[in-house]
């Protein structure tokens, strides 16, 4: 038994090294490092793609003013069989999805605040009732955050729903 110790992590043993001898070859050198920024094969340009992230995040701002709560997960539904249709990398998506969405539901509530509406107040009101800070940034901080899971729930039922591609 102590000779099975001894054998142990040296060179032959358990005739690992035979592996040579029936044609496998040992692994050349690593590659480079290639720096990588998306995939090549899109179907949709970025104009077409900065496009209808732009438009997503005007219907979330029309959403908004209509007190439609849904319109975010809509919004990031549709990015997300965009995306998949369009091949590009979810690194790429998922940052200007959550942008979309904070600037669609963000943007208007605060230009009804500059214009007079009373939602600081109720923004204060919230903020305090869920024992946070009762500052109107931190309520309005939530809503958006909500706005943004939203649409990243949206955008990943999207991408799950929408099949792939053949690559043959």
């Amino acid at each position: 038994m102590t000779a099975e110790f001894k054998r142990l992590g040296k060179r032959g043993s358990y005739r690992l090294g035979e592996l040579r001898a029936r044609g496998i070859r040992e692994p050349g050198p690593p590659n480079r490092l290639r720096p990588w920024f998306g995939r090549p094969d899109h179907r949709l340009p970025g104009s077409v793609w900065l496009a209808l992230l732009l438009l997503g995040a005007v219907a979330i701002a029309v959403g908004a003013l209509a007190d439609w709560w849904f319109m975010p997960f809509a919004a990031g539904l549709a990015a997300g069989v965009v995306n998949r249709v369009g091949n590009w990398a979810v690194r790429i998506a998922l940052p200007a999805v959550c942008l979309m969405a904070a600037a669609g539901w963000g943007l208007p509530l605060w230009w009804s605040m500059l214009a007079g509406q009373p939602y600081g107040a109720v923004a204060r009101e919230f903020a305090a009732m869920a024992g946070l800070p009762g500052v109107a940034v931190v309520g309005i901080a939530v809503t958006v955050l909500v706005a943004i899971a939203q649409a990243l729930v949206g955008y990943w039922l999207g991408r799950a729903l929408t099949p792939r591609r053949a690559d043959f």
